[in-house]
C-alpha cells in the first residue's frame, strides 16, 4: 500500500517554503528589469525586442543585435541585452524564423542549406534596419552577437557587410563561415565543456587576419547552453563594443536564478495544492489490478522503447512542422502504444482499480491540477529562460505532442502498475533510447540537443506522479499531468518548420 501523505504540518511548511521561492523568483526578476526600457514591435513579421537604458537619451551610443542559436529565442538571450544596455549600448533582440515568438517556419531547420540561410539572412537585415533607424544609435558602430546557428548567421552577414564593426560568435559551429583573408574584427567564444569540433571551430576561426582583428576566448566550465550565462562571455561581448561609457558588472545569472526560484516554487507548490484536493484514502490497488513480478515491467519496457526508435526512424517524421519535436512525439507515441499493448496481451483479466470519488469531482481535480501544471511550466520557464507562449502552428501541435506525450506516459503507468520507481526508469530509458537513436542516425542529430531538457522533464513529471499515487489519485491523472509538463515546453519551444 502507498506510503500516507504528509502530515498537515509538513504541508504547511512546504507551502510557505513554495511561497517563499515564488516571492524571491519574482523579486529577481523585477531586478533583472531595473533600469531598463523594454520595447517589442514585429517588423516584416519579424518580432523585434529592443533594450535600452531607462531615461537615457542625447548623443549616440552604439548598437548590438543579438541572435539566438537553434531552438533558442529571443528571451534566451535577453542577459546578455542586459548587459549591453547597461553598458550604454542599445540591444535588438530578434527570434528568428520558426523561433520563439516568430510563427513563420524556417525552411530546413536543422539543415545548414541555403534556404534556412536566405532566412535567416533576411530576418537579420530587417534586424538591423530597424536598429540603425534608432534616432540615438550610432550607424557607424555596430556589433553583432550570435549563439550557435545565430554565431554562423551573423559571422556570414558581418563577412557580406564590411561595414560592421566587430562580430562576436559564441558556440560558431563552423570555422568555414570566416572564409580566408576576410579582414573583419572578430571575437570567437567558446565553452570549455563544449563538443571538441566546437573547440577547433573556435582555434581555426580566430586564426589570421590582420594583426589585433581576432579573439579566441575559452569560457571554462561552460557547456552550449551554459555559455551564455558566463561572465566570461559577456566581458567579451562588452570588450567588443565600440566606445561604450561603461557600466555595472554583469550578472548574467540573475534573470536566470529568477527564473529558477519561480519554478522551483511551483513545482513546491504542486504538493500542498494535491493534498487538499485528493484528500480521499489511497487506492487499495494498483491500475492493473493484482501485482506482477517487480521486474516484469522491465522485459517489456526495454523492447517496447528500442522496437519504438526503430519504427520512428523510417516514418516521415518531418511532416509534423515541428524540427525534432516531431520525432520525439512519434516515439513516445509508438513507445506507448507498444506498451499499452503488452500490458493488455499478457494481462487481459485485469481491470482498473475502482475509486469512490464520484466522476464530476475527479473531472473537476483534474482540471484544476492540469491548469496548475501549465501555469508551473509555462510562466517560469517564459519569464526566466525561453519562450514558452504557444505562436502559429504551435497551438495545434501542442494538443497533439501532448497526446503522444499522454499515451507514452499511460503505458508506463500500467506496465509499472504504479510503482515510482520503476515508472521513473521507464521514463529514464525512453531518454537513453532517444540518445542512441540520435548516435546511431536512428534519429535526427539535433534530438542530442533535446535530450538534456527531455531528461529533466520526465523526472520532473514522475515527482509528480509520486504526489499523486501516494494522494489517491485515479490512475490516470499522474499520466495526464505528466503529458502537459513533457508536451508544452517541447511544442512550444523547438523550431517550427
Amino acid at each position: 500500500m502507498p506510503a500516507p501523505g504528509p502530515a498537515p504540518r509538513r504541508l504547511l511548511v512546504l507551502g510557505a517554503l513554495a511561497l517563499l521561492a515564488v516571492v524571491l523568483g519574482m523579486l529577481l526578476l523585477v531586478r533583472a528589469d531595473a533600469g531598463l526600457s523594454t520595447r517589442r514591435a514585429t517588423v516584416a513579421g519579424v518580432p523585434l525586442t529592443e533594450v535600452r537604458q531607462s531615461g537615457t537619451g542625447g548623443d549616440r551610443r552604439p548598437g548590438v543585435v543579438i541572435a539566438h542559436g537553434f531552438a533558442g529565442s529571443a528571451r534566451l538571450m535577453r542577459p546578455l541585452a542586459d548587459s549591453v544596455a547597461r553598458h550604454g549600448a542599445v540591444a535588438v533582440l530578434l527570434d528568428f524564423a520558426g523561433h520563439g515568438a516568430n510563427p513563420v517556419g524556417l525552411p530546413g531547420a536543422g539543415r545548414d542549406d541555403e534556404r534556412a540561410r536566405a532566412v535567416l539572412r533576411h530576418d537579420l537585415d530587417v534586424a538591423l534596419a530597424w536598429l540603425r533607424s534608432r534616432p540615438d544609435v550610432d550607424p557607424d558602430r555596430i556589433v553583432l552577437v550570435g549563439h550557435s546557428m545565430g554565431a554562423g548567421a551573423v559571422t556570414r552577414y558581418a563577412v557580406d557587410h564590411p561595414e560592421i564593426t566587430r562580430t562576436v560568435a559564441i558556440s560558431l559551429p563552423d570555422a568555414d563561415d570566416v572564409p580566408p583573408g576576410w579582414a573583419g574584427r572578430l571575437t570567437v567564444v567558446v565553452g570549455g565543456l563544449e563538443f571538441p569540433d566546437f573547440g577547433r571551430a573556435a582555434e581555426a576561426a580566430a586564426a589570421g587576419g590582420p594583426p589585433g582583428a581576432r579573439e579566441r576566448v575559452v569560457a571554462p566550465g561552460t557547456e552550449h547552453i551554459s555559455v551564455l550565462f558566463a561572465p566570461r562571455t559577456h566581458a567579451a561581448t562588452l570588450a567588443a563594443i565600440p566606445g561604450r561609457p561603461g557600466g555595472p558588472p554583469p550578472a548574467p545569472l540573475t534573470r536566470l536564478a529568477g527564473g529558477g526560484l519561480l519554478l522551483l516554487g511551483l513545482g513546491l507548490g504542486f504538493v500542498p495544492l494535491a493534498s487538499l484536493l485528493l484528500r480521499g484514502p489511497p487506492p487499495a490497488a494498483s491500475p492493473g489490478g493484482p501485482r506482477s513480478r517487480p521486474g516484469r515491467w522491465l522485459a517489456v519496457a526495454v523492447p517496447a522503447a528500442g522496437l519504438g526508435a526503430v519504427l520512428a526512424a523510417p516514418l516521415p517524421t518531418d511532416r509534423l512542422p515541428l524540427a525534432v519535436g516531431g520525432h520525439v512525439a512519434v516515439f513516445l507515441l509508438l513507445t506507448g502504444v507498444l506498451l499499452v499493448a503488452a500490458h493488455l496481451r499478457f494481462r487481459p483479466r485485469r481491470r482498473p482499480a475502482s475509486h469512490a470519488r464520484r466522476p464530476t469531482r475527479a473531472a473537476g481535480v483534474a482540471a484544476v491540477l492540469l491548469g496548475y501544471a501549465v501555469l508551473a511550466v509555462a510562466l517560469p520557464l517564459h519569464l526566466g529562460f525561453t519562450s514558452t507562449a504557444p505562436v502559429g502552428a504551435r497551438w495545434w501541435l501542442l494538443p497533439l505532442v501532448t497526446l503522444c506525450c499522454l499515451a507514452f506516459l499511460l503505458g508506463a503507468e500500467l506496465v509499472t502498475e504504479g510503482r515510482g520507481v520503476a515508472y521513473a526508469a521507464v521514463g529514464g530509458l525512453a531518454v537513453v533510447v532517444l540518445a542512441a537513436a540520435a548516435v546511431t542516425g536512428l534519429a535526427p542529430g539535433f534530438v542530442l540537443l533535446v535530450v538534456p531538457l527531455f531528461a529533466a522533464l520526465v523526472a520532473w513529471q514522475a515527482a509528480w506522479a509520486g504526489v499523486l499515487r501516494r494522494r489517491g489519485a485515479p490512475w490516470w491523472l499522474p499520466a495526464a499531468v505528466g503529458a502537459v509538463v513533457l508536451a508544452w515546453p517541447i511544442a512550444t519551444t523547438l523550431p517550427l518548420t
